[in-house]
């Protein structure tokens, strides 16, 4: 068996967020000119100016946490692995984890014990430089944090962005199986997800700990247990508490994904939707855990502000002025083995 690697560049990853099942709301690059206020591009290298670097700014960004913890839905499906710009990680071959046989390991007299090799492979990469940068007039601005209040806006930005490459990886490596959950006592939405962690601890022999459900898959959930007049149902529906699910699933974590993204002029959708995904995945990990998927993520120098985040702030013109935030990030499934998603039909 080998083990499974799953990159993604970034024209896949670019046309998967452009396909209907995500939108069509892909950022332009900066046009150079005719900008109008709240206007927001992909950053290019003029905005990277030293003379546009704002460490106050900075400071506020390497301290943001977003109140709707779009990052910590980031982290729980793709753990941050602090790695400098380029970097080296292990792709294991699975299988020679679980080899065994029952007299491999008795030494002979005379002999020396038997030795046990390891042929994981070194993959070279690196992080990529990521950037939005938006337009503000001065105009539309009052009170003295509204720098703050934009740099905010753009992080939020890109932590969507990140969480929906995230599942876009995560997904394209899932095996993906249909359920319907319906209202008949006999359906189980909390077996099924066991039965799909059975399956994957079989396939990889490394059992999935975490769990994430969308915002509609977790709502089916609860319709169908409270439908049913029966201990599963009463127990299902009560045990709404993720650490009590976690418990009922034997997995370390649960959490469901409520975040959207505007998909149209009028309309938004649900990031995870419909689906249950169950992966394996550590915080604290570095380049060679097992985890299925993991967000490398580089520091800036010290000189250059530290963190994982910068802000320029540019002065374009007496009214209009440009804010950008950068950052280095590759997010890389390095073993696909046991990744499963549940695709929900829902109560009719």
């Amino acid at each position: 068996m080998k083990a499974i690697k799953a990159q993604f560049s970034n024209s896949q990853i670019a046309r998967a967020v452009a396909s209907a099942s995500f939108g069509n709301d892909l950022i332009i690059a900066d046009p150079g000119q005719g900008y109008q206020a709240g206007q927001v591009f992909f950053a290019n290298d003029a905005r990277f100016l030293e003379t546009y670097f704002s460490e106050p700014l900075t400071n506020y960004a390497v301290g943001f946490r977003d109140p709707n913890n779009i990052e910590d839905t980031v982290n729980f499906i793709c753990p941050p692995v602090p790695v400098g710009r380029r970097f080296e990680w292990k792709a294991a071959v699975n299988a020679e984890e679980f080899l065994s046989e029952v007299t491999d390991d008795q030494r002979a007299i005379g002999a020396d014990f038997k030795q046990v090799k390891y042929t994981a492979t070194d993959v070279v990469d690196k992080t990529l430089n990521r950037g939005l940068t938006m337009i503000v007039d001065l105009d539309n601005v009052t009170g003295t944090n509204w720098q703050n209040q934009k740099v905010a806006k753009l992080l939020r930005r890109l932590y969507r962005n990140r969480l929906r490459r995230g599942l876009t990886a995560l997904a394209a490596s899932a095996v993906s199986t249909p359920y319907t959950w319906d209202k008949s006592n006999g359906c189980n939405p909390d077996q099924d997800v066991r039965n799909e962690l059975v399956t994957a601890a079989d396939i990889s022999g490394i059992r999935p700990n975490r769990v994430l459900y969308g915002d509609a898959a977790f709502n089916y959930r609860l319709q169908v247990f409270g439908a049913q007049n029966n201990p599963a149902g009463y127990m299902g529906y009560s045990n709404t508490p993720m650490e009590a699910i976690a418990a009922a699933l034997m997995v370390d974590k649960v959490t469901v994904s409520k975040e959207r993204y505007q998909s149209s002029g009028t309309a938004k959708t649900q990031i995870v939707g419909q689906n249950v995904y169950a992966f394996y995945a550590e915080d604290g990990v570095d380049t060679e855990d097992p985890t299925n998927m993991k967000c490398f993520v580089s520091q800036f120098d010290a000189e250059q502000g530290g963190g994982l985040v910068r802000v320029y702030v540019q002065q374009m013109s007496s009214k209009l002025v440009a804010i950008t935030v950068e950052l280095y990030e590759k997010i890389v499934v390095t073993y696909a083995g046991g990744i499963r998603q549940l695709a929900v039909t829902g109560p009719q």
